[in-house]
C-alpha cells in the first residue's frame, strides 16, 4: 500500500518533536522519497544517528517489503540549516532554496 508525504512528515514529525519536515517524491510514483528534517534533536548526533532516528520513525514503512523503496535524507540542526540559507553558492548567487 503506497505511502504519501504527509503521513511521512506526520511520523517523522511524531517521533522529533520540534522538527520542520519536508517531504517530496522524488519519482511520482510514491516509493521514492526525498525528505529534508530540521531538528534541535539532532545536536551533538553523527549524520548516521540522525539517519537512524529517522528510520525508526518511519518504522515498518522502511521494511523491505514496506511502501517506502528509496529515501534520500538531509538532516540539520537549526543552526546548520541558518548556516546553509546564508550561505554564497559556489557561483557567488545567494540561495534562493536551501
Amino acid at each position: 500500500m503506497p505511502i504519501t508525504a504527509d503521513e511521512i512528515r506526520r511520523k517523522i514529525e511524531a517521533a522529533v518533536p520540534g522538527a520542520e519536515v519536508t517531504v517530496k517524491d522524488t519519482t511520482g510514483t510514491g516509493d521514492h522519497w526525498a525528505a529534508m528534517v530540521v531538528a534541535a534533536a539532532f545536536h551533538g548526533k553523527m549524520p548516521v544517528d540522525r539517519h537512524r532516528m529517522i528510520y525508526e520513525a518511519l518504522g515498518e514503512a522502511m521494511e523491505t517489503r514496506g511502501p517506502i523503496h528509496a529515501l534520500a535524507l538531509t538532516t540539520r540542526t537549526p543552526e546548520e540549516q541558518a548556516k546553509r540559507a546564508q550561505a554564497p553558492t559556489r557561483n557567488g548567487q545567494e540561495r534562493t532554496n536551501p
